[in-house]
């Protein structure tokens, strides 16, 4: 039987901040899930909130913070650029703190690297993935991330944001916006889908080599967290008197990434922020799993002819 503890663990952004090595994710929180998840998650001792303009909760999410208690600057919060908004990073993030209710966050993510067109949306709601009327995504093909990025450093010197990050982005992508003779900045953080069964070892060691710091989403494996029933992962957990999702958890911490388990259950956001120290072999056994079952990835997009995770 081992002990475990809440995670107060924390990794150093290239900013020289400091970063939660596990924080609440709030995709797929709607309504008043959000509020609910963000209160019981700072109560239980999370200081890191990650959350995005798409997912359509920032009021609940930034209230939450407000009602909490906690002081705002114990709390590192994330927020995101969508895709439709690429052109005008400033005008986005200014709109994500009026809808925060707060002054700045702690880092703001290209949550794309692809931007997407806005004159075929005809609803007015441009926190979607912007069609064409044949069903493809509406690539903004006169546009691109470097441009994007170029502007997102600015948002450094109004303080709105600590730091400024990517999310989705393959080792290409990166190469690319490193060399453009416009990328002052090299991005704090690069959040990708991460699990057992992507554990996305070319980009983390090239991240690594950048400084560039790597959160997991979607650490339990995507939707209704596949991981969690693995044969191998229950074992684990049994041998050592915990939970699966504590496993995999400090599996991803141990590894030296942020991991951003979602819940709204309130018992399982208080189990997500508990981490034990894995044995080298239980660590062994979790990485075995890629080759007893192969890469799955459960998030993506096709924003052809942007290639994407290439």
């Amino acid at each position: 039987m081992v002990t475990l503890q809440n995670s107060t663990s924390t990794l150093k952004l290239n900013t020289g901040q400091t970063i939660p090595q596990v924080g609440l994710g709030t995709w797929r929180s709607k309504e008043n899930e959000g509020y609910k998840a963000v209160i019981e998650a700072l109560k239980a001792g999370y200081r890191h909130i990650d959350g995005a303009a798409v997912y359509g909760n920032e009021g609940e999410v930034g209230k939450a913070i407000q009602d909490s208690g906690v002081p705002r600057n114990e709390i590192f919060l994330t927020t995101k650029l969508w895709c439709t908004h690429q052109r005008n990073p400033q005008e986005a993030l200014d709109q994500s703190l009026q809808r925060l209710g707060l002054d700045y966050v702690g880092l703001y993510l290209v949550h794309w690297p692809v931007p997407l067109r806005t004159e075929n949306i005809k609803d007015g709601n441009l926190f979607q993935f912007a069609e064409k009327p044949d069903g493809s995504k509406d690539v903004d093909l006169e546009w691109n991330f470097i441009k994007t990025w170029e502007l997102m450093q600015k948002l450094l010197e109004s303080g709105k944001t600590k730091a400024i990050g990517v999310s989705n982005f393959s080792v290409n992508n990166l190469k690319d916006l490193l060399a453009a003779p416009t990328t002052k900045v090299t991005p704090a953080v690069n959040q990708v889908e991460f699990h057992p069964l992507l554990p996305q070892e070319e980009l983390i060691q090239y991240c690594s080599e950048k400084g560039i710091v790597i959160e997991a989403y979607s650490p339990l494996g995507g939707e209704n967290a596949p991981i969690l029933s693995d044969p191998t992962v229950q074992e684990i957990a049994k041998a050592n008197g915990v939970e699966a999702g504590h496993v995999v958890i400090s599996w991803a911490v141990q590894k030296g990434l942020v991991t951003l388990p979602k819940s709204v259950t309130p018992s399982r956001i208080v189990g997500n922020l508990k981490v034990l120290t894995l044995s080298d072999s239980d660590v062994a056994k979790v990485d075995g799993l890629l080759k007893a079952k192969g890469e799955r990835r459960t998030c993506y997009q096709d924003f052809s002819p942007f290639p994407i995770f290439q």
